[in-house]
This record gives C-alpha cells, structure tokens and sequence, in this order.
C-alpha cells in the first residue's frame, strides 16, 4: 500500500504551521510499504490530527492525501471500509476499546471481521503482553497500560499493509514496551506490511527507513 500527502495543512493549525519548519506539513511526500517511518511530534504540532486525518476520521484540512493513488475524498464509503478492514490498521491514543465488554470481546469484535488470526494465537499474543490473565475483565477496569496493550493486540488481528500508530507506548513501562515493539514488529514483517509511528520523541522501537520532524 502506498499513502501520499500533497500540501496538507490542518485548518486549525495553519497559522502556527507557517512559523515553524515541518517535513509533513505542506509537503509533498510518499510512505510506501514495507517502510519503517518514524514521525517526531513535539506537543502541540499535530501528531494525533496527522493520524486521523491519513485514516480519514477528519477533513478540516487543505492539500491532498492519497490512497494507493486515489485521492481519500474521492473513496465511495464502501471502498474506504473495504480498505480499513484488508490494508490498513491503527492503534489510537485513546485506545477506543468498547468499555462494557470484556478484554476477549473487544478482540473478538475485530478477529471475527478477518478470521486472519486464530483464537489460540490471540492467546498467545495475550499471554506475550502480560494480559493473558484479564479475558474475561471488562475493559473499563483494565489499568491504562493494561487497556494500552490490548489495543496493541486489537490492531494487529486484521489483515493489514500499513499500521498507523499514535503514541503506541504512552501508559507502558521500558520491559513492556519492547515486548509489545517486538510483536508489533513480528506481525507487520509476516503482513510485509509498512509501519507510520508518530511520538514525541525519536525513539528506536522499531528499524526506521526514515524519521521525520511534523
């Protein structure tokens, strides 16, 4: 899958956006899978509007993103579902779990989509991050590190060329961190698929190809 930006600029953040340099904003710029992007978001510069805005959750923006070459606005409804459900996945910093159904419900929801991920590997997966113990809790009394991971998991049960993350890691300690990064990086190198971080550091969880300053 390839995503391209061609000028963008978010309507909220145009003035502060002439003040300060970007290699994003106002640009002209392509990520094509299997790519490692890095993109360094100091607070305030719009780490999280860029995310929404390359999964199409916002408009309020000038320029053009691109979608394997089509223009995102120019997608019917259903090929935008059918391109979110088979070629790109995310994981949000608000996590968006489902907080009255349990751990195992809010993994099901989005495994039962694909079928692309067994049960027992979800387990696995589980177990891997600590969480295996808390299938049956609701979402709702999961820590903010313990929702955090089975966010990371939730992302990773679709089909997927391209996995966009906001700040993936903010509620994580060291250890859990690189064990989520590692399977993070284990899933996208068996979909061949490429990877977009947006943080507010650089950082060396994964082998960027590139890092980028927003």
């Amino acid at each position: 899958m390839q995503l391209s930006i061609d000028q963008l600029a978010p309507i909220p953040l145009q003035e502060k956006l002439r003040s300060r340099p970007s290699d994003i904003w106002l640009q002209s710029i392509v990520f094509s899978a299997p790519e490692y992007i890095c993109v360094q978001a100091p607070s305030g510069t719009g780490k999280t509007t860029l995310i929404h805005c390359l999964y199409d959750l916002r408009r309020d923006y000038t320029g053009k993103i691109f979608w394997n070459h089509k223009e995102i606005n120019t997608h019917t409804p259903e090929s935008l579902a059918q391109l979110r459900s088979q070629e790109m996945s995310v994981i949000f910093q608000d996590m968006r779990l489902f907080p009255d159904l349990t751990a195992w419900e809010n993994l099901e929801l989005k495994r039962s989509l694909s079928d692309s991920v067994k049960e027992e590997e979800v387990s696995e997966w589980m177990n891997r991050l600590g969480i295996g113990d808390k299938k049956n809790a609701f979402a709702k009394t999961l820590s903010y590190g313990e929702q955090q991971r089975l966010a990371i998991v939730r992302a990773l049960l679709q089909p997927f060329s391209f996995l966009l993350m906001d700040e993936p890691f903010s509620h994580l300690d060291n250890n859990n961190t690189l064990v989520a990064a590692a399977l993070i990086l284990e899933v996208v190198q068996r979909n061949n698929a490429g990877l977009l971080l947006a943080d507010l550091d650089e950082n060396n969880f994964f082998p960027y190809h590139k890092t980028l300053l927003l």
